[in-house]
């Protein structure tokens, strides 16, 4: 009974101390009216805040683990399909994996799924290796993630087709709860002065860029762009990095061809991850086939 009433204690201090740190922070509306606020520099959505302080204080990096980064829309769902084939490819045969349903349950979100809310999954138990994705920028990241011997993967896109892309995303996903979309005119404007989920920008793609060039073993900077001209050549690029290679005899056997395959940009257009999915923040509806976007033009 004691326990039961220090933990709600413990909750109700947490509230309070958000409530007051939510306070010295500067706040913004997101284009489909979405609360914002800054925070170490970037800008996030106001209820992932919460999620994100859980994350720094409470996640301990493996030196075995895989952290997936990237800005939302910029090729999440690919970069988690591929890297949790490579990894798994001896357990799951490619007629059998599990990647034909949804790579968001294979691969959660740290600030997302694992500390949502007052939920957490106790990522201790998951098996080795661990595979975690984010939207958090670099110099957010746990303190042990930069500082362990794990990989850190992360993915960006062209910021024209990103904008794009993640307009009619929030477009159509807009929750009734909020006020109406601002213009795209206006969304742009916002998006050019860094206000937008994990924004700026190029403070985001930066900030990893800069962690690579500083250790090219601990951060793999790949682009979206180079993952559409050539899979094949990524995917064993990929796994190389993270310490899962290829042998001679898989590479003879044509595994990695048919890893990329079944990774491809088409089968991944096609996913159930891109038609419907539940974030904390609202839920994920087919948007009339425009998911992915190829430079220039929405498909």
């Amino acid at each position: 009974m004691e326990n039961s009433k220090s933990s709600s204690a413990e909750v109700e201090d947490a509230k309070d101390e958000l409530q007051e740190l939510l306070q010295t922070l500067e706040q913004q509306i997101d284009w489909n009216g979405t609360p914002l606020v800054k925070y170490d520099g970037f800008w996030y959505i106001t209820r992932s805040l919460k999620p994100i302080l859980s994350t720094q204080k409470y996640f301990k990096a493996e030196d075995t683990d895989v952290i997936l980064s990237s800005m939302g829309k910029s090729g999440t769902t690919w970069l988690k399909g591929l890297t949790f084939a490579i990894i798994n490819r001896n357990i799951y045969g490619i007629d059998q994996s599990p990647l034909t349903s949804n790579p968001h349950k294979l691969v959660p979100f740290l600030e997302d799924n694992v500390y949502k809310e007052q939920q957490n999954l106790v990522p201790e138990h998951f098996p080795s290796p661990r595979i975690f994705s984010t939207h958090i920028s670099y110099n957010t990241l746990p303190d042990s993630i930069r500082e362990s011997e794990c990989r850190v993967i992360y993915i960006c896109r062209n910021p024209l087709d990103l904008f794009n892309s993640l307009w009619h995303f929030l477009l159509d996903n807009n929750p009734e709860k909020y006020v109406e979309q601002f213009a795209m005119d206006e969304a742009f404007d916002m998006f050019c002065e860094g206000i937008h989920h994990s924004g700026p920008f190029w403070d985001h793609v930066l900030g990893y860029w800069n962690a690579h060039l500083n250790d090219s073993e601990k951060v793999l900077f790949l682009k979206y762009e180079d993952l559409k001209e050539d899979i094949t050549f990524h995917v064993k690029r990929i796994a190389e990095f993270i310490k899962f290679p290829f042998s001679l005899e898989e590479e003879e056997q044509g595994v990695i061809e048919q890893t990329s395959k079944l990774c491809s940009f088409e089968i991944f257009c096609n996913l159930d991850a891109n038609k419907t999915g539940i974030t904390i923040y609202l839920k994920i509806v087919r948007f009339s086939g425009r998911e992915k976007l190829e430079i220039g033009r929405i498909i």
